[in-house]
């Protein structure tokens, strides 16, 4: 059973990378490389990443927000409509010009045409808005990632206090065995028997919390591919093996390959835009029109043209000018403010990825196996009549308790590896590749 051995390898299911570097193009369309069945059955990390990947109604409706942008890109590109006017004159009044043989008649056909490069530098801005939809996909996916990771190592847990707690169970009803055994042979006192009672009790109320709290994790993980319901009957995988931990200040040095920073150099070319787009707005547009005029009274025709243009005097979009700018400038404040929330994430990620590490070691390497061997030991003395009932219980008790608390840190420091990966936007250790055994 070797799980953690593919948390946050994304790049499985993607088109692209995990890891999205500052200046590469991430994409929302996903590889699609999943069946569209819910998993069923035994599932593993990968599976479980890939449909939610796929899935997940979070990520589904950028698809729709795509869209709209490209729509709004398609739009940036039209050029204005052309006008079309029709002007009578010189009728409906007094005299001569009761009727309608005095008319003038003008059919004018008007366009606008743009100026200073508008609609070019208006469909970069939409081009930019798209790419930065991409960014924002790209930063839900990999939150997207870390939630199923961080489930799944919770159903893997809770797979294993299930275990645990049955094995408490038949431990705990083989001790009553035993002591309903002495009992009978006067060697103990009754009461030592109901006291073993009670334990079993308590054990088999802990073993059906256990598998409520089983069934919860695996309903969390399945929610997030959108299912109600879960489907799979078990989570596939180890929390045993421990990684050696890379240096803090080179975990650091690798914070600008998470997107969160990376989609910074798509707004800087965005903000950019705006502020051509709006340079450019302060040269007025020219109207050109051109038509024909008829002349009732003579019959004659005149053909007519126009050139209309604002006066800048007024209105010299200096406002929005001024507005796109101060947007560009704090872009860099923006920037270093996220690379300092990030970096003070990956400090507090790190003291508790280190912390489970150095627990989860002395745990597994000197406290569980003292805690079993002071059980064995209790148990023969008990049943040598070296040892009473009480002391017994104690040392099973501090024996499932170790073992617990073992499951509980080793989640925790696979799940601290899960999150300082997503902060630095990629794996921190060598993980073997191929399937897990169980």
């Amino acid at each position: 059973m070797r799980i953690i051995k593919i948390i946050f390898l994304v790049s499985f299911f993607m088109a692209g990378t995990t890891a999205v570097h500052a200046g590469q193009k991430p994409g929302v369309k996903g590889a699609r490389t999943v069946s569209d069945e819910e998993p069923s059955g035994v599932v593993i990390l990968r599976q479980a990443l890939a449909y939610a990947l796929l899935k997940n109604p979070e990520l589904t409706a950028f698809g729709q927000e795509k869209r709209a942008r490209d729509a709004l890109a398609l739009q940036a590109g039209f050029y204005p409509n052309p006008e079309f006017s029709v002007d009578v004159e010189d009728f409906a009044g007094s005299g001569p010009y009761t009727g309608t043989d005095l008319t003038q008649t003008t059919v004018m056909l008007s366009q606008k045409l743009e100026l200073a490069g508008k609609r070019p530098k208006r469909r970069q801005v939409a081009s930019m808005q798209r790419k930065l939809v991409d960014w924002h996909y790209e930063v839900k996916k990999q939150d997207i990632a870390l939630r199923v990771t961080k489930a799944f190592i919770d159903v893997l847990a809770s797979q294993q206090r299930l275990k645990l707690k049955k094995d408490s169970t038949e431990l705990a009803k083989q001790i009553k065995d035993v002591v309903a055994l002495r009992v009978q042979a006067g060697k103990v006192s009754p009461v030592e028997e109901i006291k073993a009672g009670v334990f079993l009790s308590i054990a088999k109320i802990e073993l059906r919390r256990a598998k409520q709290e089983l069934f919860a994790a695996r309903k969390k993980l399945a929610a997030l591919w959108g299912s109600s319901s879960p489907q799979f009957a078990q989570a596939e995988g180890s929390l045993t093996e421990l990684f050696p931990l890379p240096e803090e200040s080179a975990l650091e040095k690798r914070i600008a390959d998470n997107p969160e920073i990376g989609r910074f150099g798509a707004e800087m070319e965005y903000r950019r835009a705006r502020v051509e787009l709006e340079k450019a707005r302060r040269t007025p547009d020219l109207t050109v029109s051109g038509g024909v005029r008829r002349f009732n009274e003579t019959n004659d025709n005149a053909i007519e043209f126009g050139l209309s243009i604002p006066i800048p005097v007024l209105n010299r979009n200096q406002g929005r000018v001024a507005a796109a700018g101060y947007d560009l400038m704090k872009l860099q404040d923006e920037r270093r403010a996220a690379e300092l929330r990030i970096k003070a994430s990956l400090a507090d990620g790190y003291t508790a990825l280190s912390g489970a590490f150095f627990e989860a070691g002395a745990l597994s390497n000197d406290v569980l196996p003292a805690a079993k061997k002071a059980f064995d030991a209790e148990r023969e003395g008990y049943l040598q009549g070296k040892f009473g009932f009480l002391d017994v219980l104690d040392a099973q008790r501090t024996l499932f308790e170790v073992r617990n608390r073992n499951i509980l840190v080793l989640a925790d420091y696979h799940k601290s590896i899960a999150e300082v990966e997503r902060l630095v936007g990629g794996a921190i250790v060598r993980r073997n590749e191929g399937r897990n055994n169980r």
